[in-house]
């Protein structure tokens, strides 16, 4: 770990790219292994057709073993059975196994021919070479094998706490410019390679700007840099390049391969995925900001709660918030005929991002069984699941709560002199009522007394069908108005009490212990006689509401 008081996440980023610049010699002697992508694939798209369809006649578990075949090892499966081997890697066509599933001579599995879409997995996945993780074959064992976290967590160096190490001696003494110098030079020493000769100012200059730009440098930065030979010429041009808002930019692409970035669902439609480019605005910030690589990870994991969140500069915005939307970044179906399997599949799928870019670890692998090699149990895997699924997509307001509350009182006190204004236009509207009604001069009035005459939810209902009778005919027509009205109101009464009962308040105390997220829900319910004044048109209100939300 590299500890810099200035640039704490730059640090990190530098010490990255020294430490991989000095192993790619070492690099070279290794031999080939699968890429991540491969193995992934093999881990999403055919590991599991061979535990489903194979592992129950051919695995350490299977009793009797047919054919002398086992499937559950890469071992296993390039020896083969009775009848020889099973798999060619990079040969599908010269595969049995293949020949079995596509139904040539034997069909596998004899329980029904496998999908379309997972015969060709299994092509490609022999095609790519038969790529396996490195594991040790599994043994036969008995079912109720007791998973053993201790003795995972000790069998390896990655579970111990952290402890101080001093940093190995080694013999060339004038290479190292620090300690972590030592460890890699101790390593090269060990494997009899010699560090690389030291570059060159214009290799070098192409290097640095590479690494922390992602661009050349441009003709008058490697003039400046080549000419310049004063002993602090290289310490000058990686504060130039780290003060580029280009840095940002270029390793904020590095951030996005681990956490995925998107701006659609990714799925039939493929709808785009609303102010996505917000979370990727933020990141550049964050890495241009110099924030502390701590705290970028609480922001990512729960910058929705954060007591007290990081603002702009400007104070109008809340930065933490925009954190955890790279939980977003995931594949959404756009119309799932089965709404529970596809959260299901995303909130795996956030699993898998959040363990292999902040941990370095697959945790979702340990789904369906405690990890075949990892101190990783199946009980780890749903404790995590737990805590996603109580997640959900929402949007919210990013303004800093200081500055979103900025103009409240001044609106408050707007509001309030509407609200008596129009209080006054209605009373002296409604004083006047009268003789428009029984004139009948107004274009409003006449329209509005004809689609009173049939819509019994009008105010003007009542008068409509009152204003021809008077005397005796006028009390008996009231009075049979209002029964029929009491005779409504009480059925309803009576519907609901027998087909309802009250699940929450929204104008009293219940209202309170909701989880409030998103831009529609206020801090408290409205008071009886709220409304809602219109930005723009010519009506100044959309509505009076009872007391609520």
């Amino acid at each position: 770990m590299v500890h810099s008081a200035g640039y704490p996440c730059r640090a990190l980023f530098g010490a990255f790219v020294v430490v991989s610049a000095a192993l790619v010699s070492l690099t070279s002697l290794r031999a080939a292994s699968p890429s991540p992508e491969h193995l992934e694939f093999f881990e999403n798209q055919v590991r599991p057709l061979l535990v489903t369809h194979c592992h129950q006649c051919h695995s350490a578990e299977a009793k009797p073993l047919f054919a002398e075949l086992r499937l559950d090892s890469r071992a296993g499966v390039l020896k083969g059975g009775s009848s020889g081997p099973v798999v060619i890697p990079g040969q599908p066509g010269e595969s049995k196994l293949i020949h079995a599933v596509q139904g040539k001579a034997l069909q596998m599995p004899p329980t029904g021919k496998l999908k379309v879409d997972e015969i060709a997995a299994l092509v490609k996945w022999v095609d790519l070479g038969a790529p396996w993780p490195e594991e040790q074959a599994p043994a036969p064992s008995p079912s109720t094998a007791v998973f053993d976290l201790e003795s995972r967590k000790n069998g390896h160096w990655v579970w111990q706490p952290v402890h101080a190490t001093s940093p190995p001696d080694v013999r060339q003494r004038d290479w190292p410019l620090g300690a972590v110098d030592r460890f890699v030079l101790h390593k090269l020493e060990e494997n009899g390679v010699k560090p690389a000769d030291p570059a060159d100012r214009y290799t070098l200059l192409r290097r640095l700007s590479f690494d922390l730009k992602g661009l050349p440098p441009t003709p008058k930065e490697i003039e400046a840099f080549v000419s310049d030979d004063s002993p602090q010429a290289y310490e000058s041009v990686v504060d130039r390049f780290l003060d580029s808002p280009r840095f940002g930019e270029h390793w904020a692409r590095h951030w996005m391969d681990l956490v995925r970035y998107s701006e659609s669902h990714g799925s039939e439609g493929d709808p785009d995925v609303p102010q996505a480019w917000r979370y990727r605005d933020y990141l550049i910030r964050a890495l241009n900001w110099d924030v502390p690589y701590d705290q970028l990870v609480r922001e990512h994991l729960a910058g929705d709660l954060l007591p007290i969140p990081r603002s702009s500069p400007d104070g109008k915005t809340n930065e933490s918030i925009l954190g955890p939307a790279h939980f977003r970044m995931i594949e959404h179906a756009y119309d799932p005929v089965e709404p529970w399997e596809d959260r299901v599949k995303w909130t795996d799928n956030q699993i898998d991002v959040f363990s292999k870019a902040f941990q370095g670890l697959t945790v979702s692998c340990a789904r369906c069984h405690d990890h075949k090699f990892d101190a990783i149990s199946q009980k780890d895997f749903y404790a995590l699941f737990g805590s996603f699924a109580g997640a959900r997509p929402i949007q919210t307001v990013i303004d800093d709560p200081a500055y979103l509350r900025l103009h409240s009182d001044k609106l408050a006190t707007l509001k309030g002199r509407i609200r008596n204004d129009l209080a006054d236009a209605w009373i002296e509207a409604a004083g006047k009522i009268d003789l428009r009604l029984i004139h009948e001069q107004d274009a409003t009035i006449r329209k509005a007394l004809e689609q009173a005459h049939c819509d019994e939810a009008s105010p003007l209902f009542v008068w409509e069908l009152l204003r021809e009778k008077d005397g005796q005919a006028l009390k008996a027509r009231w009075a049979e108005l209002s029964a029929h009205r009491r005779g409504q109101l009480e059925a309803r009464r009576k519907f609901n009490q027998d087909h309802f009962e009250l699940g929450w308040d929204l104008a009293g105390a219940d209202y309170a212990s909701w989880l409030k997220h998103g831009v529609g829900l206020p801090e408290r319910p409205s008071k009886p006689g709220e409304f809602f004044i219109q930005p723009d048109g010519d009506h100044i209100v959309s509505g009076i509401y009872p007391s609520g939300v």
